[in-house]
């Protein structure tokens, strides 16, 4: 018998026992390029061409901290004070 070779998403969750979350964690991690072209048309006239692209990551991967610059303390909120203002 051949031995199947292993796809992408085998790859990122490796175990069966990966969640939603540890999917959501490693492509933050590595990053996720999409891109797609959309052509709307009627009657066979292509009237409006779309060429899209997407870049999913952490935004420490793109543009990494100035070690000068101190950390920032992020403020607990409670839910819901957004909508109060």
């Amino acid at each position: 018998m051949a031995k199947r070779d292993r796809s992408v998403a085998d790859v990122v969750l490796e175990t069966p026992e990966s969640t939603v979350l540890d999917l959501i964690d490693e492509l933050l991690n590595k990053g996720v390029m999409a891109d797609g072209d959309v052509t709307l048309g009627v009657a066979g006239i292509d009237l409006i061409y779309l060429r899209l692209s997407a870049l999913l990551c952490a935004a420490d991967r793109i543009m990494p901290r100035d070690p000068d610059t101190p950390k920032r303390r992020r403020r607990h909120r409670p839910p819901g004070s957004q909508l109060l203002k």
